[in-house]
């Protein structure tokens, strides 16, 4: 089961385990509860987790004990019941999103167009978010924590169209055929983040083009891995907002070399470690300048600071470190579903780094921060 998927079904403890039906390998089942884990992956975009409800009732669909329509129907009316309305807030977005994306990814049509990517927002979110289906008609900016607080600039809400036509027309020009599969990931990297950065929609911009862009890959003929889309979609946005984030003063230049290493997971079966905190644009200064970002077609880890760190800590206990380093506000939650672990085993490592001196908590469980006290430590 992989680190999300494996962290909402035990937290939620439901027993559902949709990877038996991938290992079981009767392709119906198959197909299902892969596009029903890549559903409920990218519900992470937007911090939203699903109901177990939503899991069980996924699973009877794989299963083939009910239809999509019948999945819809009954997510419907258990948010009518007083266990429905007592979920926490997201759920009901979530389960619904999921649903829809799991019937999207099954329905073997597509069009290569910005009506086809409207159309996927609009099934989407239809009576969800407002405007479904409609480009936005404000101007926008959003807070990234990868860049400290700063937007990415987003295209004018009346040149939405007129850019989407351009973007289209010139990918549609361009010829796959022949190019090995790095040109491949170069050029649907720079695409992808490209109508991305065009954030056509109000909000649901990063699963609309998740959604899009995997249905696009599969007309080309390309296999798709399931996996980076499934477990790192939180990674897949950040990777959209350093493609299209510069402040050359700062020495922060728009790349797409983050995406790349998503691409080459998702089309050529790489390995390579999708971190979020490597996508930070303050990520070496705050690891104490001796970090380094896996390369694109490596397999091989960070290392911070002394190769006895992990003997002093422990694995995990570096890694927390290192996501406090990033962001000193992360949450207990945050960190386990990140490194794919219980809140319980977090909350022992944090005490056990507070007792040898290495991390410290300022304020408040909610609201304060954490400290890391001695960074030579790890």
């Amino acid at each position: 089961m992989s680190g999300k998927f494996r962290i909402f079904a035990k937290y939620l403890g439901t027993g559902v385990d949709f990877e038996q039906y991938i290992i079981q390998g009767e392709p119906g089942r198959k197909e299902r509860a892969e596009n029903w884990q890549v559903a409920i992956g990218l519900q992470a975009v937007d911090g939203l987790k699903p109901s177990h409800y939503l899991l069980q009732t996924a699973q009877d669909h794989i299963e083939e004990r009910i239809s999509i329509d019948e999945v819809e129907r009954r997510i419907a009316a258990y948010y009518q019941t007083e266990e429905g309305r007592r979920e926490e807030v997201g759920t009901d977005e979530a389960d619904g999103v999921s649903a829809r994306i799991a019937r999207l990814l099954a329905e073997e049509t597509f069009t290569f167009s910005p009506a086809m990517l409207a159309s996927i927002h609009r099934r989407m979110f239809d009576d969800i978010l407002p405007r479904a289906g409609r480009y936005r008609q404000t101007n926008i900016k959003k807070h990234e924590w990868v860049l400290d607080g700063a937007s990415v600039l987003y295209s004018s809400c009346d040149m939405i169209g007129a850019t989407l036509d351009y973007d289209f027309e010139q990918e549609r020009m361009f010829s796959y055929k022949g190019i090995d599969l790095p040109r491949v990931v170069k050029r649907i990297s720079n695409f992808v983040s490209g109508i991305w950065q065009i954030h056509p929609f109000g909000e649901g911009n990063t699963r609309t083009t998740a959604v899009f862009t995997i249905k696009y890959l599969r007309q080309l003929g390309y296999k798709v891995d399931n996996e980076p889309f499934k477990a790192h979609s939180w990674y897949f946005r950040n990777a959209l907002v350093r493609a299209n984030y510069q402040n050359l003063p700062a020495g922060v230049e728009r790349t797409t070399a983050y995406l790349e290493l998503f691409f080459r997971n998702l089309l050529m079966g790489e390995k390579n470690e999708l971190k979020n905190r490597y996508l930070h644009i303050r990520w070496k200064e705050m690891a104490g300048g001796v970090a380094e970002e896996p390369l694109a077609g490596s397999t091989q880890k960070t290392d911070i600071g002394s190769q006895k760190s992990s003997q002093k800590t422990g694995d995990n206990s570096q890694k927390i470190l290192e996501l406090m380093l990033t962001d000193a506000y992360i949450t207990t939650e945050a960190i386990a579903q990140q490194l794919g672990i219980s809140r319980r085993a977090v909350a022992k490592h944090t005490a056990k780094l507070k007792e040898k001196g290495i991390l410290r908590r300022v304020g408040p469980d909610k609201g304060g921060h954490w400290e890391v006290v001695e960074k030579s430590k790890i």
